[in-house]
């Protein structure tokens, strides 16, 4: 193509890599990208000294024993896997590096496989991520499922307390505990019967570890079109793992306060007997 030199030109964008503060930083990713939805940045910082500081933290079979609770010895590094600053392989060297025994980053090991395994997934059968792979196994058929995320689950107010607290955490903070992942997806899909597509954007809009295979495929798991039944939960599993880290009371949780046997019939009036999670 000929140019005659007079067209308007977009300015060479500098490349500045050093900052005075997180709000710095921030002004100027949002100077140089045009439309962007400007949001306050979470917590969560990407630095090199921060991986370093997860990496040293590190401790493989504090993780096997309290993996399951909100405030567990989880490494928190999925951010910087997400994001290329660290292999998985890497990190498994380096747990198998901090054990007497390889038997003793088992549970943690797993974890890694379950994040290379969605992957896998994902590049063997692209159409998964967006697409149920299998029917709900809920009595339910796909079109009984709504299609759109309401907007008391998106502002954290649906009225069930220990549901907002991880929706506003979500949101706030960009990073949830993976049992929190898994309370949150149930919900919007079992009690809200919404289908997991909306829901699996939702959290993708605001995780900063976001990945599309492990966040999709783990929402079919929980919606049981990736898994032989539907994940649910109760109030009494959610005190038991939460702590004191969630509104747990059970007036401002009605809608979780019951057994699972109860919860079954009342979520799953056609198919009565599907296992729990």
């Amino acid at each position: 193509m000929v140019t005659t030199g007079s067209e308007d030109r977009m300015p060479p964008i500098t490349q500045q890599k050093n900052f005075a503060s997180r709000k710095e930083l921030s002004d100027h990713v949002a100077s140089i990208t045009p439309g962007i939805v400007r949001t306050d940045p979470g917590p969560v910082t990407g630095s090199r000294q921060s991986l370093k500081e997860r990496l040293d933290a590190l401790d493989p079979v504090a993780y096997g024993r309290s993996r399951n609770f909100l405030d567990g010895k989880v490494s928190q590094l999925s951010c910087f896997i997400r994001h290329g600053m660290i292999s998985l392989n890497q990190v498994r060297n380096l747990a198998l590096d901090r054990v007497r025994k390889p038997a003793d980053a088992e549970k943690f090991i797993q974890e890694l496989a379950w994040r290379d395994y969605w992957r896998r997934v994902q590049k063997a059968h692209p159409d998964w991520i967006w697409h149920d792979v299998e029917a709900y196994k809920t009595g339910f058929a796909a079109a009984e499922y709504s299609d759109h995320l309401e907007d008391d689950i998106r502002d954290g107010k649906t009225g069930v307390a220990a549901i907002d607290d991880i929706i506003v955490r979500l949101k706030t903070t960009g990073y949830v505990h993976n049992h929190a992942r898994m309370y949150l997806a149930s919900y919007v899909v079992h009690w809200r019967r919404i289908r997991w597509q909306a829901g699996a954007r939702f959290m993708l809009e605001h995780l900063v570890d976001a990945d599309l295979a492990s966040n999709n495929l783990s929402w079919q798991w929980i919606a049981s079109t990736f898994s032989r039944k539907p994940y649910i939960f109760n109030l009494e599993n959610m005190r038991k793992y939460a702590g004191g880290h969630i509104n747990t009371d059970a007036e401002a949780n009605r809608p979780l306060d019951a057994s699972y046997e109860e919860l079954t019939a009342r979520l799953f009036p056609r198919f009565r007997s599907p296992e729990h999670g």
